[in-house]
């Protein structure tokens, strides 16, 4: 990528900015003496508008894989994002880096980490509408620009991605840890979870529900029990998470490749086959009270199979909406909508939501 590409001035909302970690620990990774490292630490960015805080609950926001907090502040090409806009809207923001990412450091001992080529996101975020891997890809117009290698706006965009750790469960569990340490910190607030961030929304309001007010779950990673990245055999196995969550009845403790919950496939009207639990079904005790949306794009993968993860959740006694952009009269988004040309339109529109919590 030539430096000569990159001409774009970043459009942000001026605030007070102070960042700090959260969670971790140390690991002895000496061998004949002692040499700790700390591992499992979160960075965090907290923005307060340059005018004051008008909103009672700040917002966390918690991106998808391969991504960082950055994603949210501006877009690749230089137009405002999510997080300054609800800045100018008088919301206190939280932007993390998740565990073993980023500014959140990371260490071998943590185990591997996977990082997703261009051209896969070529194909399935900015440029699917030419690959044609799901029907409602043809609708995909908001990217800005080509969504190509060599075009400069996926250039600065690809430039932006980080390697994620390849075993979900193990972020899981560190993101559950300083999820927790977070909200205990900063107290009571609202969860924007994007993609395989989503998985975490679900995990904190299960360690903390008095603290997480409300989800909103763009285009949460789905649908249950399924990958539709890595396509394991054993991807989810609680349903929406890949570790733990606290279910009424309790369910008991199965081996890695087994699910602990008693599941029924069905077959959706698009063909595809999906997974819920067999009635009668279990409660999710601590997530129910946790006010949830979730938002999909028209021409997202997730047009085809966020509704059954609104239904895991809905057959699990939790209180979630689903709002679909087009339904909305806003068309043509994929899976980074918070990037893409009508970007400000959208969060107007879940702000509208959050504003009813807030």
């Amino acid at each position: 990528m030539s430096c000569t590409n990159v001409q774009f001035a970043a459009t942000e909302a001026p605030s007070h900015r102070s960042y700090f970690h959260v969670g971790g620990h140390y690991r002895d990774i000496g061998q004949d003496e002692s040499q700790h490292v700390m591992t499992g630490q979160m960075y965090v960015e907290k923005l307060i508008p340059i005018d004051g805080v008008k909103r009672p609950w700040p917002l966390v926001f918690i991106h998808g894989a391969g991504q960082t907090g950055s994603n949210f502040l501006n877009t690749p090409d230089g137009r405002k994002g999510w997080a300054s806009w609800l800045l100018d809207q008088g919301y206190m923001i939280y932007l993390l880096d998740q565990t073993c990412r980023g500014r959140s450091s990371h260490h071998l001992s943590n185990g591997p980490t996977i990082t997703y080529p261009a051209e896969l996101a070529e194909k399935r975020w900015t440029a699917c509408r030419h690959y044609h891997l799901w029907p409602e890809a043809a609708l995909h117009t908001q990217w800005p620009g080509s969504g190509r290698i060599g075009d400069a706006i996926f250039d600065a965009y690809y430039a932006s991605t980080v390697p994620s750790l390849a075993d979900p469960a193990a972020e899981q569990v560190l993101m559950r840890t300083a999820g927790a340490c977070l909200l205990d910190r900063i107290g009571p607030a609202i969860l924007i979870t994007h993609s395989q961030g989503g998985t975490h929304g679900w995990l904190w309001a299960d360690a903390r529900p008095e603290l997480v007010k409300a989800i909103v779950a763009v285009e949460p990673a789905g649908p249950p029990f399924q990958s539709t990245v890595t396509k394991a055999s054993n991807a989810k196995r609680f349903g929406i998470t890949d570790v733990a969550l606290v279910y009424d009845p309790p369910v008991a403790m199965t081996p890695d490749d087994e699910r602990p919950l008693q599941t029924e496939s069905y077959q959706a009207a698009n063909g595809s086959t999906y997974t819920l639990q067999q009635e009668p079904a279990r409660k999710l005790s601590n997530i129910h009270s946790v006010p949830v949306l979730v938002e999909t794009g028209e021409a997202s993968s997730h047009a085809a199979y966020d509704e059954f993860t609104v239904q895991f959740l809905r057959q699990a006694g939790v209180r979630v909406e689903h709002l679909k952009l087009a339904e909305k009269g806003i068309h043509g988004n994929g899976h980074l909508q918070f990037l893409e040309i009508n970007n400000l339109e959208i969060i107007e529109l879940l702000e509208k939501w959050i504003a009813k919590i807030a």
